[in-house]
C-alpha cells in the first residue's frame, strides 16, 4: 500500500477526487459544444483541441538552438518555436522532477499535494495521493483520451500509478531515470510498463517513446486527445541513440558531445509527432507546448546566461525553454516576454477545451491562451518557489531569494538577468514586502525545508 507524500493540505481525499471529477462531468455535458480558439479565416473543427505536452528531462535553458545553443542542433525544435510563440521567462514550479511533475499535473503548487523533493528508488511506499486531480482527470472527463508515454516518477505503487490518476494508456518507466537500452533504475530494478503491467520492449528509450506517441495520435485521430510525452533525457545516465554497447547504469563524468546526441533524438521525436499531426490533418486543431523540467545538471547541461544548475533556486535551476504551436490560434515568430509559470498549463488546457471547473477547487496558475491567441498581458505576477533549505519570489522584474540561514538576496532580473548584483542593501522596504508575501504562501501551503 502505498505512502501519501506528507502534505499540510487534507482537502484532498479519494472520496473528493470522485466528487469532483463526477461533477465536472455533470458540467461538461451541460456545455455547449466547446469552443475551439481559432484566428478569423480559420474555421474551427467542430471539436475541441488536442494537447501535445512534450516535457524534456534535467535539459539547460540554454540547450536547444532557438535558445542560443551553439552546439547542438535541434532544427524541428527550432522550426516550431518560429512557427509559433517562444517564452524568455518562464518557470516550473520546482527545480527538481518530482515536484515540477506533481505541480504540471494538478495545477497546483505542489506542496499541496506533498510532492516536496525527489521521490527515489528506495522510496516504493510514497507518492501523489490518487486523491488528487489531474489535467488528465479534467480532461477525460471531458471527453478526451488521454495517454502518457515515458516517465511517470510521482510512485511506485500501482494505486500511484498514470492510469489511477486520469491517464487512459500508459507506456513506459516509473522511476527517475532508467537505462536508456536495459530500461533498468539505478538498483538494477527492470522499470518499463503498459499500464499496470511490467512488459520487456527492446529499443533506445526516446525512440519507444516515440514510437508509441504517434501510435496514440494515429489511434484517437478521430476524438480529442490529451498525450504527454515527459521523456528521460538528458537525464543521465548519458547514452546516446548509438551506443547500445554500453548499456547499465554508468558512472563517470557527463560527455557533452553524447549529451547533444540525447537532445537531439528528442528533437527527432518532436519532428515525427509535428509531422504526424501534419500528415493527419490536425496540426490546426492541436495546442503543442515543450518544456523542460528544471535545469540542467551543470555537468554536461548549459544554463547559460543564467546562473545555477538544477536542484538550485537560482535562475538556472527554475527557469526553462517553453514552445507553444498552435498554428491559426497562435501567430508566428513570436518571442514572450511575459512572466508565466509551469502551473498555467493546467488551466490554459481547461479554458481551451471550454473545459468547466467546479466551484471550491482553486488552480495556483492562469490561463496563457489569452496571451497566446490575443496578445494580453498576463500583469504583474508574485510567483514563490520553496525547495530543502532554499526558498524565493519574484514580483515584476525583482526577485528574492533566501539559501539556508543566510541573508535574503534581492535581484533586479530586468537589468541582471545572472544574478551578480544583490540589491537586498539598496532596497531594505522590498525585501521585507517580499519576505512577508513569502511567508504568507508558506503558510498558505504548508511549505516545508524537508
Amino acid at each position: 500500500m502505498y505512502k501519501k507524500a506528507r502534505s499540510t493540505d487534507s482537502r484532498t481525499t479519494r472520496s473528493t477526487r470522485r466528487q469532483f471529477v463526477g461533477a465536472l462531468a455533470g458540467g461538461a455535458a451541460a456545455c455547449a459544444l466547446p469552443r475551439v480558439v481559432r484566428a478569423q479565416g480559420n474555421p474551427g473543427a467542430a471539436r475541441p483541441p488536442n494537447f501535445v505536452l512534450i516535457m524534456a528531462d534535467d535539459l539547460g535553458y540554454g540547450d536547444l538552438g532557438c535558445y542560443g545553443a551553439p552546439d547542438i542542433k535541434t532544427p524541428h525544435l527550432d522550426a516550431i518555436a518560429a512557427g509559433g510563440a517562444r517564452f524568455t521567462q518562464f518557470y516550473v514550479s520546482a527545480p527538481v522532477c518530482s515536484p515540477t511533475r506533481a505541480g504540471l499535473l494538478t495545477g497546483r503548487y505542489q506542496q499541496r499535494c506533498g510532492i516536496t523533493a525527489v521521490l527515489t528508488t528506495k522510496q516504493r511506499a510514497q507518492g501523489m495521493d490518487p486523491g488528487e486531480t489531474t489535467m488528465a482527470d479534467l480532461l477525460k472527463a471531458a471527453g478526451y483520451a488521454t495517454g502518457i508515454f515515458g516517465k511517470w516518477h510521482l510512485g511506485y505503487a500501482p494505486e500511484c500509478g498514470p492510469t489511477r490518476q486520469g491517464f487512459d494508456v500508459h507506456r513506459g518507466f516509473i522511476a527517475g531515470n532508467v537505462d536508456y537500452f536495459a530500461h533498468i533504475d539505478n538498483t538494477g530494478k527492470h522499470d518499463w510498463w503498459h499500464n499496470d503491467v511490467e512488459i520487456t520492449e527492446e529499443g533506445y528509450l526516446t525512440t519507444l517513446i516515440t514510437d508509441h506517441s504517434v501510435h496514440f495520435i494515429e489511434e484517437n485521430k478521430d476524438r480529442p486527445f490529451l498525450l504527454y510525452v515527459p521523456h528521460g533525457a538528458p537525464h543521465s545516465p548519458y547514452q546516446g541513440p548509438g551506443d547500445a554497447h554500453t548499456s547499465g547504469q554508468r558512472p563517470g563524468a557527463a560527455s557533452r558531445e553524447t549529451y547533444a546526441e540525447m537532445v537531439e533524438a528528442i528533437d527527432d521525436g518532436v519532428g515525427r509527432i509535428a509531422a504526424t499531426l501534419r500528415r493527419l490533418g490536425l496540426e490546426q486543431d492541436t495546442l503543442l507546448i515543450f518544456l523542460s523540467d528544471n535545469g540542467g545538471t551543470g555537468k554536461a547541461g548549459r544554463n547559460a546566461p543564467l546562473l545555477g544548475a538544477k536542484g538550485s533556486l537560482w535562475e538556472g535551476g527554475i527557469r526553462e525553454p517553453l514552445i507553444a504551436h498552435w498554428p491559426g490560434t497562435i501567430a508566428p515568430n513570436q518571442i514572450i516576454h511575459e512572466v508565466s509559470i509551469s502551473l498555467d498549463i493546467f488551466p490554459t488546457y481547461l479554458e481551451a477545451a471550454n473545459a468547466p471547473t467546479p466551484a471550491g477547487r482553486g488552480l495556483d496558475g492562469v490561463s496563457l491562451l489569452p496571451l497566446l491567441a490575443s496578445g494580453d498581458g498576463l500583469g504583474e505576477r508574485t510567483l514563490f518557489w520553496a525547495y530543502r533549505d532554499q526558498r524565493a519570489v519574484r514580483q515584476g522584474n525583482w526577485k528574492l531569494l533566501i539559501r539556508g540561514d543566510n541573508p535574503p538576496m534581492l535581484f533586479n532580473l530586468h537589468d541582471d538577468i545572472a544574478e551578480k548584483n544583490d540589491l537586498s542593501g539598496q532596497h531594505p522596504g522590498r525585501v521585507n514586502t517580499l519576505s512577508s508575501a513569502l511567508a504568507q504562501w508558506e503558510k498558505d501551503v504548508g511549505a516545508s525545508t524537508a
